[in-house]
């Protein structure tokens, strides 16, 4: 789908203003690891652990920031997202065993997403937590079935910021030891029960349905990809677009944390819903500020059920060799089965908080399939040319990939020991 009346006549060049036309895939990616799991991995961290655990935000970071640029360079020089690719270049058995894993980790995502909106809805308005649930289902499903690309870019733009100023405002009532954060930023720590939220935090910002995203919303611009020096810049537009999205998505989880660190830690008091999260902030910081919370995670609850969706039917419509396209029956079908699934989920669950957390605990577990994956098909000259990963990038990815496998086994053990 293109994003300008006539993609074959774009030539971009090197400005500013041409620059601003590039921003927007990266905000998606970004608003999906800021989602509702993630508050309550962070709320969690920091209640928790205090400040301790912000390392595990600059590391998941940039892990992401590696990945995503690496996929963003899949779709820009194929013309395929990652799903499309697996199935085109992959042994059938292989391919579906695959993209069934990473719509298992979407239904994971979706659940979190919707249960998250639905926990704002029941803050704001008292509105019991299933009725809510199928409040944001039906909201977003409307919105998908019915914007382009482009509006919902915009959308999430909007979304995005409004998160962004909410935490802003919130981090200027509270004393937050800026020595003690910054050392926690860059020493890794490891507190003795903090696996399960180590990982939880992990599987939020690293999420494997944005890798699927990425890569299908950056090559639905498709702009005059006959040309090479077009290629080129995209590549070079595209890094640009996920380093500042990325250190946005980076700044928001870590305020989460902050935020959680200066009052609930400091209080001495732990968090194990969202909604107490709310309560405690009114002694804290004031109602205002408990207001601003919960509005601005009904916001990030909507806006990444949207790009859950949106990854969803990409992942599905991939099976088929197929873009998505929300005109297309498999993209529907792949992003009405995300959706729809966990919010019957959301109907079993005894624990909401709980059941956030643990929703991106799995997300990590499946995180190093996608991740080596998307390794072998950025690595072959098969599939990307002469644009495959270079020796360096493929041990960095690889690398990348056994840290986190290495720690989805400590957290295994964790659980037998």
């Amino acid at each position: 789908m293109s994003w300008i009346k006539d993609p074959k006549d774009h030539k971009p060049q090197f400005s500013a203003l041409e620059l601003l036309k590039y921003v927007g895939p990266g905000l998606l990616v970004t608003v999906g690891f800021i989602d509702p799991g993630n508050w309550a991995s962070n709320l969690a961290a920091g209640a928790d652990y205090g400040y301790a655990l912000l390392w595990m935000v600059t590391l998941s970071t940039i892990l992401l920031i590696v990945l995503q640029h690496n996929v963003a360079h899949l779709g820009i020089a194929t013309g395929l997202c990652l799903s499309e690719a697996a199935n085109k270049y992959f042994k059938p058995r292989t391919a579906k065993a695959f993209l069934g894993s990473a719509m298992l980790a979407s239904i994971s995502t979706s659940l979190a997403e919707i249960l998250g909106g639905a926990i704002a809805l029941n803050m704001l308005f008292s509105i019991p937590i299933k009725i809510g649930a199928l409040l944001v289902l039906v909201f977003v499903l409307i919105m998908l079935f019915t914007n382009s690309y482009q509006v919902i870019e915009r959308w999430i733009i909007a979304f995005v910021s409004i998160i962004g100023l909410s935490f802003i405002y919130e981090l200027s009532l509270v004393n937050i030891d800026w020595g003690a954060a910054t050392k926690a930023w860059v020493v890794p720590s490891f507190p003795e029960g903090s696996m399960v939220i180590i990982m939880s935090v992990l599987g939020a910002v690293v999420m494997p349905h944005n890798l699927f995203l990425h890569s299908e919303v950056i090559q639905s611009r498709q702009w005059n990809l006959s040309d090479e020096k077009v290629i080129e810049k995209q590549l070079k537009y595209e890094f640009f677009d996920t380093l500042f999205s990325m250190v946005i998505g980076w700044a928001i989880n870590s305020a989460m944390i902050l935020l959680a660190a200066a009052t609930f830690f400091a209080a001495g008091q732990g968090v194990t819903e969202l909604q107490q999260a709310k309560n405690l902030l009114v002694p804290l910081v004031g109602s205002n500020a408990s207001n601003i919370f919960a509005v601005a995670l009904l916001f990030a609850g909507i806006a990444s059920t949207i790009t859950s969706g949106m990854a969803a039917g990409s992942i599905f419509a991939g099976m088929y060799n197929e873009p998505y396209d929300i005109k297309d029956s498999h993209s529907r079908i792949g992003v009405a089965l995300s959706l729809v699934a966990a919010t019957l989920l959301i109907f079993i669950i005894g624990d909401p908080f709980r059941g956030l957390i643990l929703s991106q605990m799995f997300l990590s577990m499946q995180l190093p399939f996608t991740i080596f994956f998307q390794a072998r098909l950025t690595s072959s000259e098969k599939v990307m040319g002469k644009y495959k990963n270079s020796t360096s990038t493929r041990i960095l990815i690889y690398l990348l990939g056994t840290i986190v496998t290495v720690l989805n086994v400590m957290l295994l053990v964790s659980f037998f020991v």
